[in-house]
């Protein structure tokens, strides 16, 4: 007997039974109540915990906090297993080479063995991690992330720019799947700045007539600045009408100026994961898919729960991962919170305020947190003058440690920086210094052309 293809491990109609259309995302949750919502998380919570026992990294983890099997009885005793995060799966890697031992696949009888879905990381931050998964998982979390793309308003009549890397990196790959799978508009798989001249990338966009792009902010904006470098106008010669991805160091406002009034969502997720929470048309926070991730909000330092309201890091369970690579209580490190008020599209679902920033990418200024990525676009949204790329760079001076941020501007560059610093004292706390760069100066250190996310922070204490 031969192991299942890709087509037969991932059940389709299994999933659909079980998730819908993505079309069909407003309908299902606004349907849906509260206490049918936290049996279904409850029940599929039971069956990644009972694979997960199976997994070496697991049984080590969790044996390690003194957990039982018998102690996890509900979704309620999430709070008895131990967090784990990136460098735990690295230290797997390096211990179980090549491919770590988080996963499943030794669970299952030869012939039963499911085909595995093998990307990574970007490696941007040392060392690619693998990144697994089976049939089902990963369909699931196509449909998932083309829920987001249905609720944004993409349908299959839209030619969608994506600028996602690809190689062994899974983001393009995964949109990709995504659309092409669930929404089914033509996609035009341009890439990185490596894989696509900018240049190049804009002449496309024209030719074919793109309606979206989709990818990482910085350089979603950044192609808006090569356009009119080639005599183009967005939103007129390139007529985009939807811009979705990860917006970063951009406003939603200067986002949708560039490219000629666009509409611009957000949303969240990591390699791992998949799609965790996304904007709709509301613009009121990101709505956190809850029948598939099972989301909570962990004080940077205690790790234990933060009220709602309150910034902590976002540590994700996928209850949807139950054929290769069980996901619970991952830490992301990515800080966000739990916003507070009513949806305004009275979906049942819980959202939170977005991407502030990464906790071990923080630093703390004279007590105050500051997270590099939420920087840009406080300057951005408030002054036309300057341009998205920017860099922090932070040293120790006179014992005292001191941030200043470096950005390109249009116009005279010895011009006096004195409202730019007040505007970050005001909204952040703390005197952060302002440096005027032309345009373009910035790339050899951001390195906007050839990564999916660019730098923007230099630490240079750790050689002080």
């Amino acid at each position: 007997m031969l192991p299942p293809n890709y087509f037969e491990a991932m059940d389709y109609a299994g999933i659909i039974r079980d998730y819908g259309r993505p079309e069909s995302f407003v309908e299902r949750f606004t349907a849906l109540s509260r206490d049918e919502l936290r049996a279904i998380q409850n029940e599929r919570f039971l069956k990644i915990v009972a694979f997960a026992w199976k997994i070496p990294l697991y049984q080590r983890l969790w044996g390690a906090a003194g957990v039982q099997p018998g102690d996890i009885r509900s979704l309620d005793d999430i709070v008895k297993l131990p967090a784990y995060s990136k460098s735990d799966l690295m230290a797997s890697v390096e211990a179980h080479p090549p491919i770590g031992d988080f996963h499943g696949l030794d669970t299952y009888p030869a012939d039963q063995r499911p085909p595995l879905v093998f990307q990574t990381t970007s490696g941007t931050t040392g060392k690619p991690q693998p990144l697994l998964f089976g049939a089902k998982s990963r369909e699931i979390q196509n449909l998932l992330l083309g829920r987001f793309y249905a609720l944004q308003g993409m349908t299959n009549a839209d030619i969608v720019h994506s600028v996602y890397g690809h190689g062994m990196v899974n983001g393009g790959h995964y949109v990709r799947e995504a659309i092409l799978h669930w929404v089914g508009a033509q996609m035009m798989t341009a890439g990185t700045g490596v894989e696509t001249r900018s240049a190049n990338q804009v002449g496309l966009m024209k030719e074919f007539g793109a309606t979206a792009i989709i990818g990482f902010g910085d350089y979603i904006k950044r192609l808006s600045d090569v356009a009119r470098e080639a005599g183009l106008e967005p939103g007129k010669d390139i007529p985009i009408r939807i811009i979705s991805g990860h917006m970063g160091a951009e406003s939603r406002e200067t986002m949708s100026r560039a490219w000629g009034g666009a509409k611009v969502y957000d949303w969240y997720g990591v390699g791992d994961t998949g799609a965790i929470a996304g904007e709709g048309p509301d613009l009121s926070g990101m709505y956190v898919q809850e029948d598939a991730q099972y989301l909570e909000i962990l004080d940077i330092v205690t790790g234990a729960p933060v009220a709602d309201g309150e910034s902590g890091d976002m540590v994700c369970t996928c209850l949807f991962k139950d054929d290769v690579f069980p996901i619970i209580r991952f830490n992301t490190h990515d800080v966000s919170a739990f916003k507070t008020d009513a949806s305004p599209l009275g979906l049942n679902l819980r959202r939170i305020v977005g991407f502030l920033g990464r906790s071990d990418n923080m630093v703390k200024l004279r007590g105050i947190n500051i997270y590099p990525t939420g920087i840009g676009a406080i300057l951005t949204e408030n002054h036309a003058d300057l341009m998205s790329e920017y860099v922090c760079l932070v040293e120790r001076v006179d014992g005292r440690d001191e941030m200043t941020v470096h950005i390109e501007a249009n116009g005279a560059l010895d011009r006096t920086t004195g409202a730019y610093e007040a505007l970050l004292k005001t909204r952040l706390g703390v005197e952060i210094a302002v440096k005027l760069a032309a345009p373009g100066a910035l790339g050899h250190l951001t390195q906007i052309e050839i990564r999916q996310k660019p730098i923007r922070l230099i630490d240079n204490r750790k050689d002080a």
